[in-house]
């Protein structure tokens, strides 16, 4: 599929098959989540923009590289993406934060807002949008547009488990987004739960139900 990066890397498969098992704790799983989304940030944000700098090491100056991190934004969708969020701070720390909540009505399973929170200066940032999980597509199809009506442009998508359903809904309506994931899962169940999966990444994260 285009604009798809599964990311399969030895570690990264290592530690999705820890998060799977049904007898992983919430400790555990918090930490595995945010260790698989390092690794994941490592290949999406392979294309962001780098300046040139002037280092003075211990025996010459040389020239270096650097990231500005201070104009990338965060968001995670709440709950569940909290626990992303942390892992891509480890690695851009100066990075901005927005928060954006939605749900899946349990009839319908049509995503509600509500809540958002986003920094003013998004037209200018790039911005890496995170959830566990990409299931039907609808809260990350929601979450984008939210983004994008308040002057969001340059976005990527960044998820630990997929499954076809969730990436062809999502880019039937914006093809161009890239979704990064450790896995592309076989299907969604009845009540729209993707398999295998791991459960519910909320309720494993929170200890909830």
């Amino acid at each position: 599929m285009k604009n798809l990066f599964i990311i399969d890397h030895p570690l990264v498969k290592h530690k999705l098959a820890i998060m799977r098992m049904k007898d992983t704790g919430p400790k555990e799983f918090r930490e595995l989540t945010m260790e698989i989304t390092e690794l994941l940030a490592y290949e999406a944000t392979r294309d962001l923009k780098v300046h040139p700098v002037e280092v003075e090491t211990p025996l010459a100056k040389t020239v270096g590289y650097q990231i500005d991190d201070k104009h990338v934004t965060i968001v995670p969708i709440l709950r569940a993406g909290v626990a992303m969020m942390e892992g891509m701070l480890n690695l851009l720390p100066n990075a901005s934060v927005g928060y954006i909540g939605v749900y899946r009505e349990h009839e319908t399973k049509l995503p509600i807002e509500y809540y958002c929170k986003l920094t003013t200066d998004l037209a200018k940032n790039e911005i890496i949008l995170v959830d566990p999980m990409l299931a039907t597509g609808g809260s990350v199809v929601k979450a984008v547009e939210m983004i994008k009506q308040r002057g969001g442009k340059r976005m990527r998508f960044v998820s630990i488990i997929s499954c076809p359903e969730g990436v062809k809904f999502v880019h039937s309506h914006f093809p161009d987004l890239k979704i990064y994931t450790a896995s592309l899962d076989e299907r969604l169940d009845s009540d729209a739960y993707i398999l295998p999966g791991l459960g519910d990444a909320g309720d494993r994260l929170y200890r909830t139900k």
